[in-house]
């Protein structure tokens, strides 16, 4: 099969982003927040976390310490108590407290507006000040690239890289600047009902016949693949190999 050229797939990453658009038309974030601060802590804490998870800590969490003047002065110890139900909750209750201190000693108290400056901050990283700069600023200088964004790039053929961070660069270079700031939250959508990691919904799917991988990813395993020939080696991998030496001794003596 001919290697695809950068102009079909750029073609076909422009009519994908248009699908996803009118499917999502009005996607909304999951986190609940209401200022700069409240969203780069909310995407913080959503690392390795369901944005559910998030939304059912962060009411108190917000309560007890509602501006980075307050958490900067939080004990860490108590932040965890509140957040201890999410994911790596000792840490991030860390970064809750370093990042609010760093944007009151740094920053002048407020959230700062550039990808240098909030990937300054404990804890943030290029994924996470790419949603800030966008939702909170209007600043569209990237695309954030999560777990449901990566596996979808790479389903449909948009990327070949291994990490995160590579796709995006792949992303940026493939679709035009006006479509970056859709992708995120449209993507994560799809990921989560219908692109889902694991068998994925094909059969329904508006952009199966653009997609490379379809029906490819949701096909299960074979009876006696790796996975299945785990239980069964003990006891089968002797009878095969008797059965493979017989075979190549019956070839021999033909």
């Amino acid at each position: 099969m001919p290697r695809e050229s950068k102009a079909s797939r750029r073609r076909r990453g422009i009519e994908f982003c248009a699908r996803m658009h009118e499917r999502y038309p009005d996607v909304q974030s999951a986190l609940d927040y209401h200022d700069p601060f409240t969203l780069v802590v909310c995407v913080m804490l959503s690392a390795q976390t369901t944005d559910a998870g998030v939304n059912r800590v962060t009411p108190e969490l917000f309560r007890r310490w509602p501006t980075p003047q307050a958490m900067a002065q939080a004990d860490p110890a108590e932040v965890g108590e509140v957040i201890h139900s999410i994911g790596f909750w000792r840490a991030k209750a860390a970064h809750c407290v370093e990042l609010s201190q760093m944007i009151m000693s740094d920053f002048g108290g407020e959230v700062p507006r550039t990808m240098e400056e909030l990937c300054r901050l404990p804890g943030v990283g290029r994924k996470t000040a790419n949603i800030v700069l966008n939702k909170a600023f209007g600043i569209c200088e990237g695309i954030a690239v999560d777990t449901h964004v990566f596996r979808i790039a790479t389903r449909m053929g948009f990327t070949r890289a291994s990490t995160p961070a590579a796709a995006e660069k792949d992303l940026l270079d493939l679709l035009p600047q006006e479509l970056w700031t859709y992708v995120n939250e449209e993507w994560i959508h799809f990921g989560r009902d219908t692109c889902t990691a694991q068998r994925p919904k094909c059969e329904g799917c508006p952009c199966a016949d653009i997609c490379p991988s379809a029906f490819k990813a949701a096909r299960p395993a074979r009876r006696g693949s790796a996975k299945g020939a785990g239980k069964a080696g003990a006891k089968g991998g002797k009878r095969a190999a008797d059965s493979a030496r017989g075979k190549k001794t019956s070839e021999r003596d033909s």
